[in-house]
């Protein structure tokens, strides 16, 4: 049922941000206890935020982002988090960085290095713990940026288009030509971070040449779809087809909202020079929520056919958690009930069908009638992109959370 909507809107109520506050309290609390893995790294945790002894491989995106969140946690004054980022910073570099060759390996055990691939993935990510660990001050941040900065430069930067090459073998040997969005997006939001935490230009203008190549070029032209994948000249392999966790066949709805977001930071950093950033941001949130939003039961469809009818029907937490975000700050930029609406719809459908409120965290997948299943994930997925969508709305929407916390405390100092 939709109610009318009436100002003040949610974001300006008291109530309603203390509600938020304390759902991001409950994540950390969720995952607090049982996340330090004495052995390396973070565990894997269940259903009920117990590790899992059957799941001992810990990947990079994981080990950075439960850095990258508990850096928040830090700069929010909570207590013990500064453990949990020195854990993972050291992690980062003593388990997953390759001291042979360089770079950092996808994963690794017990025992040793698993995955050894060099992935653009994973190094945008690591651009992106070691920014948050450089606002909280950890004594490491500074060698660790410098170190992945210098690689993504030297081994995965392509001057010629203005991105991301994708992935290598564990001495830098190409093994593909494919090109992917994923990776360029995240690194997009991992520069901006680094050019908030350090000063330095030379980030923010890689996140706008990229923003270029994937926005204004790519999915203007595909009436505000993301493709997803491209061939090594960066022309759009429609027909491609990965694994479905991390490059499905296909259009992602979610990714669209999570551009949302990132175009209009970026427009926010950059001083509002590029001016269709915005106008990039509104056709992407509109594409992506007319096509991927079911209009019956709720929620964002995993992925779409190119024709916008859906392909993949399950419901997965992290694109409500982005089209969260993407409506804070479309909200923030053109006001109004339409955007609010959508506000309102998101975080009651992730209200009602992705926090679990029984065993704590965010449910990950829903099939098609709205039912948990495993799915893709085992147990409950790091707390990045939900945490990120309870505080998001809390804080200004001209740069990251990051820089909006810090804001806040140095107009306390």
């Amino acid at each position: 049922m939709t109610l009318p909507v009436a100002p003040p809107f949610w974001r300006a109520r008291p109530a309603h941000r203390r509600w938020l506050a304390a759902e991001a309290d409950s994540l950390l609390a969720f995952y607090e206890p049982d996340l330090i893995d004495p052995k390396g790294g973070f565990a894997n945790l269940d259903a009920r935020g117990r590790p899992l002894a059957s799941e001992r491989v810990r990947p990079l995106h994981e080990t950075t982002r439960m850095v990258h969140g508990f850096a928040i946690a830090h700069l929010l004054g909570r207590p013990g988090a500064a453990d949990i980022i020195d854990h993972g910073v050291k992690a980062i570099r003593e388990r997953h960085r390759d001291a042979k060759h360089g770079g950092y390996f996808w994963s690794f055990d017990d025992d040793g290095p698993c995955e050894r691939d060099k992935l653009a993935y994973g190094h945008a990510f690591v651009l992106l713990a070691a920014a948050s660990a450089k606002c909280v001050g950890h004594p490491d941040a500074d060698a660790l940026l410098a170190d992945v900065a210098e690689i993504l430069e030297t081994r995965f930067w392509d001057k010629a288009h203005g991105a991301s090459a994708e992935e290598f073998r564990e001495d830098w040997t190409p093994f593909s030509d494919y090109r992917g969005q994923n990776a360029n997006m995240h690194l997009t939001e991992a520069l901006m971070a680094a050019f908030e935490a350090t000063g330095d230009g030379g980030f923010l203008a890689k996140a706008e040449r990229i923003a270029d190549l994937i926005l204004r070029r790519s999915a203007s032209a595909c009436d505000w779809r993301v493709p997803e994948h491209y061939r090594a000249d960066w022309t759009v392999d429609r027909d491609y087809k990965g694994s479905d966790m991390f490059r499905p066949y296909g259009v992602t709805p979610g990714h669209s909202l999570e551009w949302t977001r990132l175009a209009l930071q970026l427009w926010a950093l950059g001083g509002r020079r590029l001016g269709w950033l915005p106008d990039a941001a509104r056709g992407l949130f509109a594409r992506a929520l007319a096509e991927g939003w079911d209009k019956r039961l709720g929620g964002v469809y995993y992925t779409l056919e190119w024709s916008g009818a859906p392909r993949v029907r399950d419901r997965l937490w992290w694109p409500v958690c982005e089209g969260i975000g993407a409506a804070t700050f479309l909200g923030a930029l053109d006001g109004g009930a339409e955007v609010e609406a959508w506000y309102r719809r998101l975080w009651s459908f992730a209200a009602r069908r992705f926090i679990d409120r029984r065993d704590g965290g965010w449910l990950p997948q829903l099939d098609d009638s709205l039912t948990p299943i495993a799915g893709y994930f085992v147990g409950k997925p790091d707390l990045y992109h939900a945490l990120q969508a309870c505080l998001i709305p809390l804080y200004p929407t001209d740069g990251s959370l990051t820089r909006g916390i810090l804001g806040e405390v140095k107009g306390m100092a």
